[in-house]
């Protein structure tokens, strides 16, 4: 149960990325290349084993032992969107799933089931993807004994090799593939349309998003798939990575046995002719989408750089992107001023598909603001061009990398194995040298010695360069004049002259004291967690966990005040809006610019959020600068900016916020059915546009201050950290600080929080998406997890059981939905507060269908015991997904957010897994009929706005 408050805080993160400035996707890569590393000067990692089978397939492998006993696996197949012909568009995708449906020695249903006795869940530890020019498969394993690699390297051979595409396979999977066309089906999904026609009309790409042609996908014959599978998937177009916790040696012979005898099915299918890049003359486009998030952006194209991975590359490279980054910086000062022109706004380079390379210069901004974002991203890229960087503005962007590149050295020994394993496969389809940090840093150091200002000056100029301009304008609204106008307004931009940027005065760190050293009054060890406990003279309390998991990663958290607690149950109020705005209103000496700028080249973060019982805030930093870290937190806790222009520029947002969600059914179910299945508690509520205008930041703010001005403290620590420097660190910040008060007792009401009572039929609530999309929901009340977990735990495990029956019919067997979700959700606040939730986009027309088949899964664990290897299939990912989490920062950093206020939190936290282990299938059957109730079930069904829509979707049960 996702609050629309949390669901806000989502989308207007992602907002700035919907139209990226420079595209990121990768380039396409001839069968026969080998690893770039073989025609550049830079080294790869040597402690990747690199290798190729004499059928041609090949591999790359790397011991990481972080998290230890495990691994992952990806099988990259050179072939996706781009490769189809014209009567096979979707195929690529569509052989992706079909991969899954059935081999030569695995029957269809027979593959997942498989991997789930393994301890591996479909989608987050099996899946796949594909792109314009690659298919990538992935397995995440739990351990790397002999069954387990053995058997996940036979699916892997048999999926790329053996599949059957049986003709009633391929039929009963259409349904599937439809169901996740509706699904992409959004104004993001053609705005992408509308940037690639523009960018490559007349090339392939224009024509190729991986999600196809409908009528092909619902028509195509079964020999297309065998054309397109025998003509693609071969060794010579394969690359397998492996990283994880094994011998290098053991698991290439594996490889080698497995993968040597693979050949390739009957002539290998020809490269295909992406295109040429034309001439471009100016150009305007208008996309006119509503729900979209206005945007704009202007883009020069020019022919792809197909010159190898080589030191000097990577050098040219590295000038223009300081070049982009002090740009970016800019932008960035600009989008957080006030009165901005912008929401926000980016530029640089980027390569599409290895079709056409692009640089672009792109804002987000509010409705019938799109002049003066286009004036103003113009102006600052033609400043750029014009006047170029300064020498402070160059070493700030170097010293910042340099940082960064130093830490990922520091770090290297602990870098986790999945990031890893994608960035190998990466590195395959970019045609890039994977290469050591150490080495990444050494070019870098290479390249910035004695480098000036002029130099990237004039390395940035010819990037914005090339066939164009080509604006593009992403608007829900028509913009008067069409694109008449904005061709107008952008010549007219262009004969402004623009003047060289004012010099920034000097900064000094206005926080590096906070009074007299904090005493520590007691310490406790938890033995049993590896967790030791101190109490500060001023009631400050730290919680502290030294571990190895992530060399040069220490976590920290900062809780006080009892968060929404405090708030009434009756009405909004502009607190909703704090964790959208306080980061970046700064601290009270300093904006969040000038924090930047003064703090530059060092790690740190600062995050927060408002929790259900209170005040978070969190940061991430490396060892050397854990001080600074809990400096920086201690200031936004004792004296937070709380600005204005932040807060003015989210009001002015947050309409198109709403937009963009009301315009697909998961969206719109996200904002409206938080208050509704609270009960009425509007603390979940979606403010309306008149509360919302009503709002001033001193309401806001003077909230937030006395939120966080009350209570006690408590800081957990965890990562590479000693005890000593904890202390140390929180002595002379927290610690320093005078004593506080107790907590604020709570709004009358406010710690109660009732599930509906169920629904006769579902509630009825509407998007304003395209017609013929719909969602269905449906949850059930179960438990709270405040102190004892255990029922919890239980009800996690009903709701995993139910998630296989649910993708076994909802998706495989009648294909109603594409991705049906199910999850259990139990509350750490508030008693009796928990449900059991299945939701899925569906089509308008397949409510009575869905809900049948529902109604149908529910009343058979309800009547009929299940078997004791389903139970194993749906409870051993969730434990080894558990011990994966149990080996990072991230997990124990959770854990112990409330030690040092309820210890006896320890024992619920060590009691999980043996709590899930001890779980028998007469358990399930007794919580289904315990909790999966007819009567108590709460149901809704959005459809769309739309009358045609209605009239497709009864409100059937």
């Amino acid at each position: 149960m996702r609050s629309p408050r949390r669901l806000l805080l989502l989308v207007a993160a992602s907002a700035s990325v919907l139209i990226t400035a420079a595209p990121a996707l990768a380039q396409a890569q001839a069968p026969t290349d080998p690893f770039a590393q073989a025609a550049s000067d830079i080294p790869a990692d040597s402690n990747v084993r690199f290798g190729t089978l004499p059928n041609g397939m090949q591999y790359a492998l790397l011991r990481n032992a972080t998290p230890p006993g495990q691994a992952s696996f990806r099988l990259r197949i050179d072939a996706g969107s781009l490769m189809e012909n014209e009567d096979q568009l979707g195929l690529a995708h569509f052989m992706e799933h079909m991969a899954f449906n059935g081999t030569t020695n695995i029957p269809e249903n027979d593959l997942l089931r498989i991997l789930e006795r393994l301890g591996l869940a479909f989608g987050a530890d099996t899946n796949a993807y594909t792109g314009f020019d690659e298919t990538v498969y992935l397995l995440e394993l739990p351990r790397t004994n002999d069954e387990t690699v053995d058997t996940s390297l036979r699916i892997m051979r048999e999926q790329v090799s053996e599949a059957l595409m049986a003709a009633d396979a391929v039929d009963a999977e259409r349904g599937v593939i439809e169901g996740e066309e509706r699904l992409r089906n959004t104004p993001g999904l053609r705005s992408i349309k509308a940037q690639i026609a523009l960018l490559a009309p007349g090339q392939r790409l224009a024509n190729r998003l991986p999600i196809g042609d409908l009528n092909i996908i619902r028509n195509a014959p079964r020999d297309r798939f065998v054309e397109f599978y025998n003509g693609y998937y071969r060794p010579e177009r394969a690359t397998f990575v492996a990283v994880g916790d094994f011998d290098v040696d053991a698991m290439e012979a594996k490889v080698r046995a497995e993968f040597s005898q693979w050949q390739g099915k009957g002539p290998a299918a020809p490269e295909p002719d992406l295109g040429t890049v034309a001439p471009r003359e100016p150009e305007t486009a208008i996309l006119v989408e509503p729900g979209i998030q206005s945007s704009i952006q202007i883009n020069w194209t020019r022919a792809p750089d197909r010159n190898p991975d080589t030191v000097a590359e990577r050098r040219e490279d590295l000038l223009r992107g300081l070049g982009a980054a002090v740009l970016n910086r800019r932008l960035g000062e600009l989008a957080r001023a006030d009165n901005p022109p912008f929401i926000s706004a980016s530029g640089g380079e980027g390569e599409l598909a290895d079709s056409v390379a692009i640089a672009s210069v792109s804002a987000q901004f509010n409705p019938g603001e799109w002049k003066r974002a286009l004036e103003s991203i113009e102006q600052e890229q033609r400043r750029l061009v014009q006047y170029g960087i300064s020498d402070a503005e160059l070493q700030r962007e170097i010293t910042e990398t340099r940082a960064a590149l130093e830490n990922a050295v520091a770090g290297a020994a602990t870098r986790r194995t999945p990031a890893l394993a994608g960035a190998l496969a990466g590195s395959v389809n970019a045609r890039i040298v994977f290469s050591s940090p150490q080495t990444n840093l050494d070019l870098f150091n290479a390249a910035t010695q004695g480098l000036t200002a002029a130099q990237v000056s004039e390395a940035i100029k010819p990037v914005f360069e090339g066939g164009g301009p080509l604006a593009l304008v992403v608007t829900p609204v028509e913009i008067e004049g069409g694109e008449a106008a904005v061709t107008a307004a952008l010549e007219a931009s262009r004969l402004v002259p623009v003047t060289a940027p004012a010099v920034q005065a000097e900064l000094e760190w206005p926080y590096a004291e906070f009074g007299t050293p904090g005493a520590v009054q007691s310490r406790t060890e938890i033995a049993s967690v590896g967790a030791t406990v101190v109490t500060f003279a001023n009631g400050v309390r730290l919680t502290v966990k030294p571990t190895d998991f992530r060399d040069e990663q220490v976590l920290v958290s900062v809780r006080t005040g009892i968060g929404e607690l405090g708030l009434p149950v009756d009405r909004i109020e502009p607190q909703a809006l704090s964790p959208l705005v306080f980061a970046a209103g700064g601290v009270g000496k300093l904006t969040a610019d000038e924090l930047s700028r003064v703090l530059n080249g060092r790690i740190y973060s600062a995050g927060y959020s408002l929790d259900g019982d209170s005040y978070v805030m969190t940061g991430a930093t490396r060892p050397q600068d854990l001080q600074l870290q809990t400096q920086v937190l201690a200031a936004y806790l004792t004296d937070p900016g709380l600005r204005p222009a932040p807060f003015q520029q989210i009001k002015a947002f947050f309409p198109q916020i709403i937009a963009q969600q009301m315009a697909t059914p998961g969206g719109a179910f996200g904002l409206q059915s938080g208050i509704l299945l609270a009960s009425g508690d509007k603390r979940e509520a979606l403010p309306t546009a008149e509360e919302i205008a009503a709002w001033t930041n001193e309401q806001m703010a003077a909230g937030v201050r006395q939120g966080l001005s009350t209570g006690p403290i408590d800081v957990v620590m965890v990562g590479d950290v000693t005890v000593d420097d904890a202390i140390a660190s929180v002595a002379s910040t927290f610690g320093a600080l005078p004593a506080r008060g107790p907590d604020l007792a709570p709004e009358p009401g406010a710690d109660q929080r009732r599930f509906p009572a169920g629904t006769a039929e579902p509630v009825r609530l509407t998007h304003n998406g395209p017609a013929e999309q719909a969602l269905a929901y449906i949850a059930w009340p179960t438990v709270d997890a405040v102190d004892d977990r255990t029922a919890a735990r239980q009800a996690s495990i009903l709701s995993e059981v139910l998630k296989l029956r649910v993708l076994d019919e909802i998706r495989e067997r009648q294909a109603l939905a594409y991705s049906p979700g199910v999850g259990a959700s139990a509350s750490d606040v508030f008693a009796g507060y928990g449900s059991i939730s299945i939701r899925a986009e569906i089509g308008a027309d397949k409510a009575d269908a869905y809900w049948a088949a529902i109604n149908d899964i529910v009343a058979k664990l309800r009547d009929e015991p299940i078997t004791d290897d389903e139970l194993n299939r749906a409870r051993l990912p969730v434990i080894e997904a558990l011990r994966r989490s149990q080996a990072s920062n991230e997990y124990w950093l959770a854990q112990l957010a409330k030690v040092g206020e309820k210890p006896a939190t320890v024992e619920q936290t060590l009691s999980h897994i043996s709590d899930l282990e001890a779980i028998t299938a007469a358990d399930i059957q007794r919580l289904a009929q315990q909790y999966l109730k007819s009567d108590t079930a709460w149901r809704a069904l959005v459809v769309s706005a739309n009358p045609a829509a209605a009239a497709a979707a009864p409100a059937a049960q």
